[in-house]
């Protein structure tokens, strides 16, 4: 990664600090790499997908799970029903983290993001 992408993935991070919308990730350990960033409003995918889409009341959101077999197939089923329930889904992140970053796992983000920053 170079200088530009390493100053993107921290824009990435600042603007979903300030913007509030809502990140569904995985598990706890997504969850807990996140926080450790300064992120805030997190859910996981602890209880069935269908009601975690019926639970989410706001106008836009961040699916951030794992780019393995499993992460795809949450993150399509969350995608579209989102969406059909009117709720908008911010790829952009998620896009850049596994397009122009080697991380496959989002619990890896904060230990990436300290390695990219002490190089």
């Amino acid at each position: 990664m170079d200088k530009g992408e390493d100053k993107e993935i921290n824009e990435f991070i600042l603007k979903l600090r300030s913007s509030n919308k809502l990140i569904i990730v995985e598990g706890k350990k997504d969850k807990a790499a996140l926080e450790a960033l300064g992120l805030k409003n997190i859910i996981t995918l602890n209880k069935p997908l269908y009601k975690v889409v019926e639970d989410v009341k706001c106008k836009e959101c961040v699916i951030l799970t794992d780019l393995d077999k499993k992460g795809k197939q949450l993150y399509g089923y969350l995608s579209s029903n989102l969406q059909r329930f009117g709720v908008k889904v911010d790829n952009n992140f998620r896009n850049f983290l596994f397009k122009k970053t080697e991380l496959r796992q989002i619990e890896g983000l904060r230990t990436y993001i300290h390695k990219l920053f002490k190089q």
